[in-house]
């Protein structure tokens, strides 16, 4: 008989795709998760992986291997968790990343909620605007704000990333409202990384328009703090600055103009099949919480916006 906890190893490495990962997710050694795959491999009289000196992948047995087992284990700890009456309990530990502005605004003040719903349930939620290769580093799932692209990796859209030009009332009140795109080169507009475009729709489709201002930094949210302070007008994710808009701290300005909405807020993992429920738990937490309409753009009141006629 096949050890079980041997098939658990093979299924850890097969969806990280490195032996350390697994290990790491695992809470063992490299070399132990090495021994128990050459032991399972020399019970099953074949290769399941190829280790190559820079990635490990699955032979074409491997991967039949895992096609049937993975279902097999998912289907072991469900029906030992209705055995003892933990079928709906979510346990073990999740690791997330997240960028670092979104987590600590909207991921982390949701935490103590979610935990208090899972007692038995930890978690290590690691903050980043570096790309994080979750395989390799063992993480569980990826918050991640770009655009939806084809991977290796599934991707569950969690909400639609708006992003708007604003300023505050201040800066308003002392250089005026711009009425078209012509205008913004009589104004001070605020970028990151030396002079990042602004990909905008319009009236007329999308366009780019290079900002140029006196600010340069390579921090968004020195940008944010600029824009809030009354220092010119900026491209701004909604979640990012939806308190100011409703307390009138920021305006909007040319409303007809948006960010792209190509960019999304999705949840990213290795994989569909052997989905952990804590993972599935957690994502499913995220898309309640910030969908259909997310609750920075719910307005508590009426916010200020300076339209064209301004």
């Amino acid at each position: 008989m096949t050890n079980l906890g041997d098939l658990e190893i093979f299924v850890k490495v097969a969806v990280t795709g490195s032996m350390s990962a697994a290990a790491k997710s695992l809470g063992i050694s490299p070399a132990v998760v090495s021994k128990r795959i050459k032991r399972l491999e020399e019970q099953l009289g074949t290769r399941l992986l190829q280790r190559t000196t820079r990635q490990i992948g699955m032979t074409d047995a491997g991967k039949g291997f895992y096609d049937r087992i993975a279902n097999v284990l998912t289907g072991i700890e469900e029906a030992e968790q209705f055995v003892s009456g933990r079928s709906t309990e979510i346990v073990g530990n999740l690791r997330i990343s997240a960028p670092t502005s979104f987590g600590r605004m909207h991921i982390a003040p949701h935490l103590t909620a979610f935990m208090q719903a899972h007692p038995h349930l930890s978690i290590d939620l690691m903050l980043s605007d570096d790309f994080t290769d979750i395989i390799a580093e063992g993480y569980d799932v990826a918050i991640r704000i770009s655009e939806l692209k084809d991977s290796s990796l599934v991707a569950r859209k969690l909400v639609q990333v708006r992003r708007i030009l604003c300023a505050s009332p201040s800066y308003i009140a002392r250089h005026g409202a711009p009425e078209g795109m012509e205008d913004l080169a009589k104004h001070h507009c605020l970028t990151a990384h030396n002079g990042e475009p602004w990909r905008l729709e319009g009236p007329r489709g999308p366009l780019v328009y290079r900002p140029a201002g006196r600010l340069n930094t390579n921090s968004s949210e020195v940008v944010r703090e600029a824009v809030i302070a009354g220092l010119g007008i900026a491209l701004r994710s909604t979640w990012d600055i939806g308190s100011e808009l409703k307390e009138g701290r920021l305006v909007r300005v040319m409303p007809e103009y948006e960010g792209s909405r190509n960019v999304s807020v999705s949840a990213v993992y290795p994989s569909r099949r052997h989905l952990p429920s804590k993972v599935r738990a957690f994502i499913e937490y995220l898309g309640e919480l910030y969908g259909p309409v997310p609750y920075w753009e719910r307005p508590s009141h009426k916010q200020s916006i300076i339209s064209e006629r301004a």
